[in-house]
């Protein structure tokens, strides 16, 4: 016997418009690390973070659906992930723990309540993976066309002196921690294969891409280095920065901050130097040491400082300019963009 087809009333998601600001924080906030420099978290005019150093580092980032995620890609989760990671790494690459982070987001009126909850659980498992004891002591809800996604990160120097990018020396050792142009190959495949037929960015494609390709993770949910910030800091590094707009970029700045030149070894660059050198997003930490330095944690040698010469470039590999290499520039062209 046939029984005749019923239908199930599904209950639309609970949006942020519905919900009112106080409802969706009350649903966010428990899910959020308090950290353990957190005198006064959530819930007041502002937050108290301890600094036992008396100085604190403190650096931004934001990331606006469309340049930087695609909503098709990147989940909730990957999202808060991908926030803290490139925070964290920012004030790992000053030598600093990181200590507190504070969030702004701007969101569409009709998203759903749960998918901030679930960017609250990326934001608190990044931190707890790579920067246990920092936590998420507060931030603002507004209302925006656009998903916009703005981290304020403070960290610990811990009495040493910040790592800055102008201290490198001819004769030290040129060195990076974490991969080098993973996100961009990350990235040129959802381009490519995570897309519909209309070359639109595509879930289903790119959820499957990720499930066969960790270069794709990597690009969507980056776990940076962070403990090899401050392990370098305490094992002398002369300078240091996030790689986060592609290595001979991010290498170039540290060249002209220093007046000096960075020569790259194209044998430590990997498989695919292409993506090595013009790559973004890695976040990985880049950093010169003393000539015979035991390099920390999980540094490895990737080439030399330089003198240089009137009319050098700021980066060279195997000695030789690499003309352009492409990079991360908000403003101007790049070879795609990101994620």
């Amino acid at each position: 016997m046939e029984h005749p087809a019923t239908s199930v009333d599904v209950e639309p998601p609970v949006t942020v418009q519905g919900a009112g600001e106080l409802e969706t924080l009350a649903r966010i906030l428990p899910r959020l690390p308090r950290g353990s420099r957190t005198d006064l978290g959530p819930g007041d005019d502002a937050a108290v973070v301890s600094a036992p150093d008396g100085r604190f580092v403190v650096t931004t980032d934001l990331m606006v659906h469309g340049p930087d995620f695609r909503l098709a890609w990147s989940s909730p989760y990957d999202l808060g992930w991908k926030a803290a990671a490139s925070n964290l790494a920012d004030v790992a690459a000053m030598g600093a723990v990181p200590t507190a982070l504070v969030v702004a987001l701007a969101v569409p009126g009709e998203t759903p309540v749960a998918d901030l909850e679930a960017l609250a659980d990326g934001l608190r498992d990044a931190c707890a993976v790579m920067a246990p004891g920092c936590g998420v002591v507060g931030g603002d809800l507004s209302v925006s066309a656009t998903l916009t996604i703005a981290v304020t990160a403070f960290g610990d120097l811990e009495g040493r002196r910040p790592v800055t990018r102008d201290g490198a020396s001819a004769g030290d050792v040129v060195a990076v921690s974490g991969p080098l142009g993973r996100a961009a190959r990350g990235l040129a495949l959802l381009f490519r294969l995570g897309v519909d037929h209309d070359g639109a960015p595509d879930a289903v494609a790119a959820a499957g891409l990720r499930g066969r390709d960790p270069d794709v993770g990597w690009q969507l949910a980056p776990t940076p280095p962070v403990a090899d910030g401050p392990l370098a800091a305490r094992a002398g590094a002369t300078a240091m920065l996030d790689l986060s707009d592609g290595l001979a970029l991010d290498a170039g700045r540290v060249a002209r901050a220093s007046g000096v030149v960075i020569d790259l070894d194209s044998g430590s660059l990997g498989a695919d130097p292409t993506a090595a050198l013009s790559g973004g997003e890695d976040h990985s930490l880049f950093a010169t040491f003393p000539p015979d330095s035991l390099l920390p944690g999980g540094f490895r040698a990737i080439g030399t400082v330089r003198a240089a010469d009137p009319g050098s470039p700021p980066v060279t590999v195997d000695g030789v300019d690499p003309g352009a290499t492409g990079g991360w520039d908000p403003y101007r062209r790049w070879s795609g963009d990101r994620g």
